[in-house]
């Protein structure tokens, strides 16, 4: 996907005695967009943004060690060494000790000469990593303005860690300007070190400059434009990622001292062997209990009660990913954990009273995102004919955010239809669902909207799931409603075997249960989401029993 950005000047802050300046450069080819305001929370504010910048550069992909130099080394010397291998024994070996005596001192002499050359290098390579196609995709992040609050959003550089930083109106003393909309900002390294500057007895204003787009004319403007071609993990990232937050899922309430000891115990240990993970023993009324493994540890947190209905046993991979709250957690008020499952995305919410900063993992840090996890096709599936879909968005767009109940009265169409709307321009890049308020938000996350299904569809088991209903090979065995979930069992004859899909639907249609015969399903559970024949016996379910495209 080919996208470009133009940016009226670059992103820029400056600090003297008595205030710090921290000033957006938005894109100018987007829908105007601004906010200026002055911060009244400023220690939570440096800390909760610094945490954002933690996500924007962490990289926990596996990097081999650089052994170019010694390669070319073992080169350029292959001649010599094969010489002295073939001449005299007795002989070579006092030469090879006179060569090896000569050469620790013309390596001494060559590293003390070359030390800054070397150092030079290794600053180009550092700012060359920083300013590559992966670098530059994230330090762009996304910013939304809405009438109650401003929020940033961003990927991690192996796309397996979202972050989103959203602040109430109410944490700024005075907002001078704002215009609502999405927008992306240009954003920098040096912009941290500008951060750590930010004191409660200074001033601190937050500026996404509206003067970028009071300027008509280009002949004294100063613009940066920027062409990106940009993959599609970027756009499918945030799709996955918007997906997943609108699951149900467990919550856990967690005090910031218990879970800065969970941190505290990862670091303090390296772990030689599997398994490593975070083990959440979860009982209804009971305090919450978390085995880390492989050593065992066993903790208790008697601050933090599981609130939950019901009990479980969730594992979560990828923990060291955690570390990014350990500065914040300080000054939080609360911790609140959103646990989908074993080995499915997880999410931590750190509130600070006004600012709430959202971390998101993936079920793992090798799966990522963008390609490996298919937590789209967890969503609503239902179709929506345009006009009530049209009717939504419209409502939607009119006042910024609202909930399914909220939108479903004020259009007058029912709850499901509503829900299947907003899951469908959730996927479409059009709107998120914001986990800490409980709310869908208008989010264009492109300027021009994203061509119907380009992203939506590509998972290889709903391919197969479309094969298998054009082939008749899907039946519906049984239904069983109960409370508004839809328990749906059937057969579907894939490959000369019978494999029996079972399929649990909640009220909004969303996949909240699921099991089947097949490998795929035994070797991923609803890790990378589920297989083709739940996928189809959830079409053929739609499309026989309740009489409605899916």
């Amino acid at each position: 996907m080919n996208f470009v950005h133009r940016y009226f000047g670059e992103t820029s802050a400056s600090s003297d005695a008595g205030s710090t300046l921290l000033g957006f450069a938005p894109d100018t080819l987007r829908e105007p967009t601004y906010f200026v305001g002055r911060v009244a929370r400023h220690l939570p504010f440096r800390e909760a943004i610094s945490a954002l910048h933690h996500v924007v550069v962490s990289d926990l992909r596996f990097k081999p060690k650089d052994r170019t130099a010694y390669f070319e080394w073992l080169k350029a010397h292959e001649p010599q060494l094969l010489a002295e291998a073939l001449a005299d024994r007795d002989d070579a070996r006092a030469r090879i000790a006179a060569l090896r005596t000569e050469m620790r001192d013309i390596d001494a002499r060559a590293s003390a000469l070359m030390s800054p050359f070397y150092k030079a290098r290794q600053r180009y390579f550092d700012w060359l990593y920083r300013a590559d196609r992966d670098a530059w995709i994230v330090l762009d992040p996304v910013i939304t303005v809405h009438p109650d609050e401003v929020f940033f959003e961003c990927f991690s550089l192996d796309e397996s860690t979202y972050g989103r930083l959203s602040c109430d109106h109410d944490v700024f003393a005075r907002i001078e300007d704002l215009a609502c909309g999405t927008t992306n900002i240009d954003y920098s390294h040096a912009l941290y070190d500008e951060f750590q500057k930010i004191r409660s007895y200074r001033d601190t204003t937050l500026s996404i400059d509206p003067t970028g787009f009071e300027v008509q004319t280009t002949g004294e403007a100063t613009y940066r434009e920027d062409k990106i071609e940009l993959p599609d993990s970027w756009v499918r990232g945030f799709l996955q990622v918007s997906s997943a937050m609108a699951q149900p899922a467990h919550l856990v309430d967690l005090h910031p001292v218990d879970m800065h000891a969970i941190i505290t115990r990862l670091a303090a240990r390296t772990e030689r062997h599997g398994p490593r993970s975070l083990r959440f023993l979860l009982e209804p009324g009971e305090p919450v209990s978390v085995l880390i493994e492989p050593w065992n540890e066993h903790l208790t947190f008697r601050r933090s009660v599981y609130r939950g209905s019901s009990g479980a046993e969730i594992r979560l991979w990828g923990r060291r990913r955690l570390a990014i709250l350990a500065r914040a957690l300080p000054l939080a008020r609360s911790v609140r954990l959103h646990l989908l499952g074993t080995g499915l995305p997880s999410f931590a919410v750190v509130d600070f009273g006004g600012l709430r900063f959202t971390l998101g993992l993936s079920g793992w840090t090798a799966n990522d995102w963008s390609r490996a996890g298919q937590f789209d096709l967890l969503a609503p599936r239902s179709g929506v004919d345009e006009v009530s879909a049209a009717r939504v968005f419209a409502a939607l767009k009119r006042h910024h955010f609202a909930t399914v109940e909220g939108l479903s009265a004020e259009t007058g169409l029912d709850r499901a239809l509503v829900a299947g709307a907003l899951g469908l321009y959730v996927q479409n890049g059009r709107a998120m669902f914001d986990l800490d308020k409980g709310v869908y938000r208008l989010r264009e996350l492109t300027r021009e909207p994203l061509p119907p299904g380009a992203l939506r569809f590509a998972s290889e088991q709903e391919e197969k799931a479309d094969r298998l209903i054009a082939a008749r090979l899907v039946t519906v065995a049984s239904v069983d409603r109960r409370e508004g979930r839809r328990s749906v069992e059937g057969e579907v004859l894939d490959d000369g075997r019978t494999q029996r899909p079972m399929i649990a639907l909640d009220a909004d249609d969303r996949l909240v249960e699921a099991r089947c015969d097949c490998g795929f399903y035994g070797h991923n559970k609803l890790m990378r989401g589920p297989c083709e024949h739940m996928l189809a016996l959830r079409r053929l379910f739609h499309a026989q029993v309740e009489g409605r495209a899916a």
